[in-house]
């Protein structure tokens, strides 16, 4: 009989968020993707000192690559003098067939790739990316008014249920 596997310790891992990529753009689709990380960016990942809210990711077809712009991992305290760029280009791992879909829907216009959120999936960082269309300020406003809605209609529903 095969023994089970020793979980880690109960010590969660950060999940960081980029919620205003949500609000700011109309994502269609999203993709799982892996990223390099030198050593101390790793372990200022696992800090949670990262920002995403100001990135973006290209993608290529020749050279078949997905990169990803502006997104800010801090220093990583401990590090000493050998710490990373903190705004470098990271390269993103995804199969050769996914950067290339994702390259021509680059293509149209008004489209666009952001990244959504970073976490820990068994000890190596993934990188939920999404694609979608930047929403106009009606469009927000449409959107925040129906979420307070739903909202609204479930509080009263839980008052009476």
């Amino acid at each position: 009989m095969a023994k089970n596997k020793k979980t880690k310790s109960s010590k969660s891992e950060p999940v960081i968020e980029n919620r205003r990529a949500r609000h700011d753009y109309a994502i269609s689709e999203t993709l799982e993707v892996g990223i390099a990380l030198v050593g101390t960016e790793v372990k200022a990942v696992r800090a949670g000192r990262v920002s995403l809210n100001e990135g973006f990711v290209l993608a290529s077809v020749e050279p078949t690559a997905l990169t990803l712009h502006q997104v800010s991992i801090g220093e990583y305290g401990p590090g000493g003098t050998r710490q990373h760029k903190l705004d470098r280009v990271r390269m993103l791992l995804a199969h050769k067939r996914e950067i290339r879909k994702i390259a021509r829907q680059l293509d149209t216009k008004g489209v666009t790739v952001v990244p959504l959120k970073m976490y820990f999936k068994e000890g190596r960082v993934k990188l939920l990316i999404g694609i979608g269309t930047g929403r106009a300020t009606h469009d927000k406003r449409r959107a925040i008014a129906e979420r307070e809605s739903k909202r609204e209609l479930q509080r009263l529903m839980s008052r009476r249920g």
